[in-house]
Parts: C-alpha cells; structure tokens; sequence
C-alpha cells in the first residue's frame, strides 16, 4: 500500500545518496598514506646513494654482515621469552601463593629497570654468580663423589658464556615479563563460562587451559606478540653496549674509523626500517586473516 503526505522515509541513508555525488579532490588528497609516500622516497634515494656513491655502499657492504646476527639474536631471545612468558602468566594466575607471587615479583622487577641497565646487570654480575654457584655445585657432587674430580660442572669458565649468549639471555628475561602480560590479558579474556563448559565434560584444569583455553587466547595474542617482536628487534641493537658485532656495532665501529657519520647512521635507520617495515606488514595481513577467520 503506498502511503502519501508526512509518511517517514525509511530508505538507509546511503542508498538516499545521489550516486554522481564526487568525493572532493582535497578530501581524497587527505587521505593518502603521505608518511607512506616519504618513506618510499627516502628509501628511493638511499638505493640510489647505494648504488651510484661508492661510500654508502662501502658502509652496506661492512655493516650487512651484522644483520645476521642481528636475526639470531632477536629470534632466540624472543623464543625464550615466549617460553618464559607463557609459564611466568601462568603462574601468575595459579591459586598457589607462593607461584603466583614469584611470578608477580619477576613481573614487576623486570618491567620496572630500564632494559639496557637489565643488560649490563646479566652480562656482568648474574652470569658470573651463576658460573660460581655452577662451580660450587661441581665440587660439592665431587667431594661426595657423585662425580669425579675433572667435570664440566667443576671446569665451566666465564669465558664459555660468550657476550651473545649473555645479550640473548637479558633480552629474553627482559621480554618474557612483557610478553607474560600479553599473555595473562588473553587468557583473562577467554569467558568464564567456557571453562566450566570444558570442566563440566569431565576435563581437568590443565586440560581444559591445554584443549579450550590456551588454543583461543594464543589466536588473540598473536598481533601483539608479533608487535613486541617488532621491539625486541629494534632493541637488540642495545647488545651493542657489551661488544656484540650486531649491525648498530659494527656501524659504531665504521663510523668511528671512517668519520662517515651521515652515510653510516643513514645506512643503519635504513636497515632497521627495511625489517621493522617487513614486520609490520606481516603482523598486519596476520591480523587480517585473524579477523576473517
């Protein structure tokens, strides 16, 4: 039936639109990605400076051999931190009062010190305890003869911890506190109810975190843990302050040695960004696909 007079036009504003209406060419220029456009530009010049300036590629040809360390570094610390921020989160959340509080202490300790005093602090004065309490193990099991008088318990040097073992280690104790939260804000935001779903089947605790829990609340994290990733690769360059020959070393080195500051520091931001920029796009068609899913 059609209706005349003050009848209420219900038709969705969108489709009310006249379809010739054009989006102001100010508008559009607005919404182009221009912090997008400069990195492209300056990443244009410096592969130009690359490849027509003898010195930038001098400086690339010196400082890419770090990069690899530079990989190495980042990707174990951040395997191990992932380890120990999942075991620290749940302890964290465990009814055990002694567990959870050791777990809040490490929390809040480590996010509470600047990493690269965390960094001096493992290379100079907690590996060199451990080796001691190591060395003091290996005698004790000797002298009750648990062991003999020659073992590596015994014969473990500072020496055989090198310095990137050292910056990987602090690293990793460092991240594992921030990628403990990432991972007790997942769990937390599981519902209740699907817990006692999965206990009223007759599952156990651990089964229910291992089957219902863990499986949802890890697809929820990932974004972010591949943002701390993003972070962990950007302050491996802080290793640097023990001797480790990463890229930031080596360009410290070089720039020192030439007096190439521009043409160094350039080169080494250039890097950072081509790989801190490979990430992001990463992270982000990973947060794409979590979405459609």
């Amino acid at each position: 039936m059609t209706s005349t007079g003050s009848s209420l036009d219900l038709t969705p504003h969108a489709a009310r639109a006249a379809p010739d209406v054009q989006v102001p060419f100010t508008t559009r220029l607005a919404g182009l990605p221009w912090w997008a456009l400069a990195i492209a530009l300056g990443g244009v010049v410096l592969i130009y400076n690359f490849a027509t300036n003898a010195v930038y590629g001098e400086v690339l040809s010196n400082i890419v051999t770090g990069v690899k360390l530079t990989i190495l570094v980042s990707v174990s610390a951040y395997a191990v931190a992932i380890v120990l921020g999942l075991t620290t989160s749940l302890g964290q959340l465990s009814k055990n009062i002694i567990a959870r509080n050791a777990a809040l202490l490490y929390v809040q300790v480590v996010r509470g010190i600047p990493i690269l005093v965390q960094i001096f602090t493992v290379a100079f004065v907690v590996v060199p305890l451990a080796i001691q309490a190591v060395n003091a193990l290996g005698q004790t099991l000797t002298g009750v003869g648990l062991l003999p008088a020659d073992n590596f318990l015994s014969n473990l040097n500072i020496r055989n911890v090198d310095f990137v073992a050292r910056g990987i280690i602090a690293l990793a104790l460092s991240y594992g506190a921030f990628s403990s939260e990432i991972f007790r804000a997942g769990i937390q935001s599981i519902e209740r109810g699907q817990i006692e779903a999965a206990q009223s089947i007759g599952l156990s605790y651990f089964q229910s975190l291992r089957l219902v829990i863990l499986p949802q609340a890890v697809r929820r994290v990932l974004p972010p843990l591949g943002n701390d990733f993003i972070a962990m690769l950007k302050e491996s360059s802080l290793v640097s302050a023990i001797g480790v020959g990463e890229i930031t070393q080596l360009s410290k080195k070089y720039a020192a040695a030439s007096f190439k500051y521009p043409e160094t520091y350039f080169t080494l931001a250039f890097v950072y960004l081509s790989m801190t920029l490979a990430l992001s796009m990463l992270v982000r068609f990973m947060e794409r696909r979590l979405k459609s899913g």
